[in-house]
């Protein structure tokens, strides 16, 4: 079953009630979510019901070596994540026989966090556990919630691989949510090829946050990335600061307004997350600026706004988002701040694509060549797979151990297919697309671990020369050691940030599928993508001035994965060039704004995809314009922009014209991660190379 009902619904109490009352008989429940703190929060209530034959316990990375043998002996409701499910609970199944035998419901909280790889890889977790219970005779109940899940049954069918019911009828009762769209003014300031800034959006966010805080508002501010959640916290603090000096307050009073506001984040160490938490709860913080770690369900009652620092990709995580106020039945106030980015510009001059809308659809592909080869020599080794177990899998299992045997990851037997390696065969599947082991964050002049980065992420985040904060400190990046998993930082303060630039090239594996689109054509395949951070930009912290680049000599990474593409004939350009179009420019800005605008069409977010333009490319001797999933194998994006092409492209066009600039912005064209620094970009040859192959085809 599926319940998806509003924030705030009494989705917790409807499975609650029932995982309860299957512990009193006997039994067992394992609960699942996305996120550590979710998992947390969950425990506390669970506590609250004073029931001592509820034996509850988290299960995570969190959880010390020496609690892991009496949470295995003695908890009948073990909350965890799919991490752990994968990598412990799954390949340790025999020393957890006994919680096995005696499951009966499996929950999947927020399941609506499970989509794209991601949610590719939880599917085939979870077929992995049906089948270890089926091993010890039990067949659980899977019981999923969501507060945003759009067609909720087949999502939910797509996601276990069995039958659902749903329930979406929601009569809770909830105070009334004033949603404002805000965008920020121009600023005096000039960017790249002298183009008009708008007031960074994180800017706003940390002014907006102290003045609420000031006003004794309890308040979120959800930021895009973890720079961004440290970055508003800081700028929120001193704000704090000043305006209690100007208020006179005396200099005691003036540090507690500080204290009212922090940043909370991945990558923090598990006993400074749990602090956060206790203090947003207790009211002791005011003020916390947040990544979407606390997007997903955490019970804070008493919250009266949310500050939402750019578009965060989808309606779902919009309303997710605003749904974290107003939870004790309070009214409360929104607000999404515009960034300089295309959708963002588009959404708050056209509110309707946000409001009356319902949430996207979720996109995941469970069979996935990419995803599901790794997940069945995982269940290889659990248990050797049988014919009976194929349909488990999914209709692509057959082809794919095949192909596993070809390799020699899987033996065949006349019993089943057999792992055999001596490597564990969970270290196969990154699921969540993190590319390696984290780097570790190192002091270099004390050997304090700060915290953690994802591999990929440590190109672009801490490489060396690069300034990284860890909860209002600010260090810069002595070295990245790639080889060693470890960036060595030291305590600094520059008057400036720095963002990673990098080149991309793309070659055509298979066209999978195409079709005209005006002069020219559609397509949907596979791609190899090869990407290296050369340089990080270097731009002063309020006007974000730029001050110059500097090289890097990072190694380059290879990605085959899905792509949508479109191409335009000679015939078709010709007459834009002989009228003085740049096409290379022309195409750029188009592919630009079109990665801009596939998040309103496709449950991604612009970080979730690339792309890449050329006047002439090698492989289709045409110009043509790629946009790809960012990861391997493919999420399902760049097949739902096949999909939804000309709604996607005449958005697209529409957003450019729309924007009052006259050469270019970040509003419009512009790239905040362009690996060539914008350029070169032509707004009025995007214009007219878009109205070409939006145009019938007169042929």
């Amino acid at each position: 079953m599926i319940i998806a009902t509003g924030t705030a619904s009494g989705k917790s109490l409807a499975y609650q009630v029932p995982a309860a009352v299957s512990v009193l008989d006997g039994g067992t429940v394992l609960y699942l979510t996305p996120t550590k703190a979710l998992a947390a929060d969950q425990l506390r209530a669970l506590q609250s019901l004073g029931a001592p034959e509820l034996r509850a316990a988290t299960f995570d990375g969190d959880t010390p070596f020496e609690e892991r043998d009496r949470i295995r002996q003695h908890a009948n409701y073990v909350l965890t994540n799919p991490d752990m499910l994968h990598r412990v609970l799954l390949p340790r199944h025999s020393r957890w026989s006994s919680f096995w035998r005696r499951l009966r419901m499996v929950v999947v909280d927020e399941c609506h966090g499970y989509r794209g790889v991601f949610g590719s890889h939880v599917a085939q977790i979870l077929r992995r556990l049906r089948r270890i219970c089926a091993r010890y005779g039990s067949r659980p109940v899977f019981f999923l919630s969501s507060a945003t899940a759009s067609e909720p049954r087949t999502f939910a069918m797509r996601l276990t691989g069995l039958q659902m019911a749903e329930v979406t009828t929601d009569a809770s009762p909830r105070g009334a949510i004033t949603f404002a769209l805000w965008e920020p003014p121009l600023a005096d300031l000039r960017g790249e090829r002298g183009a008009p800034l708008r007031r960074p959006a994180t800017a706003e966010a940390a002014d907006l946050l102290a003045d609420l805080v000031l006003a004794d508002v309890r308040t979120l501010a959800f930021v895009r990335s973890r720079r961004a959640a440290e970055s508003v916290a800081l700028s929120a603090r001193a704000r704090l600061s000043d305006l209690a000096a100007d208020a006179g307050l005396p200099p005691d009073l003036q540090d507690g307004a500080q204290g009212k506001v922090d940043a909370y984040r991945a990558g923090y160490l598990a006993e400074e997350r749990r602090e956060l938490e206790k203090a947003l709860r207790s009211g002791e913080l005011l003020g916390l600026a947040t990544t979407n770690a606390l997007e997903l369900g955490v019970d804070v009652s008493g919250l009266d706004a949310v500050l939402i620092a750019g578009w965060p990709g989808t309606r779902a995580s919009l309303w997710q988002q605003a749904g974290r106020a107003g939870r004790a039945g309070q009214d409360a106030l929104a607000v999404l701040i515009a960034r300089d980015d295309p959708l963002d510009t588009y959404l708050v001059h056209h509110p309707e694509a946000l409001f009356g809308r319902p949430v996207e659809a979720i996109v995941l592909d469970p069979d996935n060549p990419y995803v599901l080869g790794p997940h069945l020599c995982a269940a290889a080794a659990e248990v050797p797979l049988t014919e009976d177990d194929l349909e488990v899998f999914g209709p692509a299992a057959k082809d794919v151990i095949t192909g596993l045997v070809g390799e020699g990851m899987l033996r065949q037997r006349p019993t089943g297919w057999f792992w055999t390696r001596r490597e564990r065969a969970v270290d196969l599947a990154d699921i969540r697309g993190t590319g390696g082991s984290p780097v570790q964050v190192v002091e270099s002049s004390t050997g304090r671990l700060l915290g953690t980065v994802d591999e990929p992420a440590s190109h672009t985040t801490v490489h060396t020369g690069a300034v990284y904060i860890h909860r209002g400190e600010t260090f810069m990046v002595e070295e990245l050691d790639l080889e060693a998993g470890v960036a060595l930082v030291e305590a600094g303060a520059p008057d400036y940030t720095t963002f990673a630039r990098d080149v991309t090239e793309i070659s055509v594996l298979e066209s999978l599928r195409s079709r005209p689109l005006g002069p020219g054509e559609l397509h949907f395949g596979s791609v190899e993508v090869t990407r290296q951070v050369v340089s990080y930009l270097k731009r002063r912290l309020q006007s974000g001035e730029p001050l110059g680049d500097e090289d890097l000599d990072l190694p380059p990474r290879t990605l085959r994965t899905r792509a949508v593409w479109w191409t335009l004939p000679a015939s078709a350009v010709t007459s834009l060039a002989e009228a003085g179009t740049d096409l290379g420019g022309a195409a750029h800005a188009a592919e630009h704004a079109s990665i801009g605008l596939l998040p309103l069409f496709a449950t991604c977010d612009r970080w979730d995809i690339g792309g890449v333009s050329t006047e002439l490319h090698a492989d289709t001797g045409l110009l043509t314009v790629f946009v790809y999933d960012g990861n391997e194998g493919g999420a399902g994006f760049a097949e739902r922009g096949y999909a939804r092409a000309l709604d996607w492209l005449t958005a697209t066009r529409e957003a450019i014209a729309s924007c009052e600039c006259d050469r270019g912005c970040p509003s419009c064209i512009q790239s905040p991660k362009c690996g060539n620094g914008n350029e070169p970009l032509d707004k009025a040859g995007a214009l007219r190379l878009l109205a070409v192959l939006l145009s019938p085809d007169p042929g």
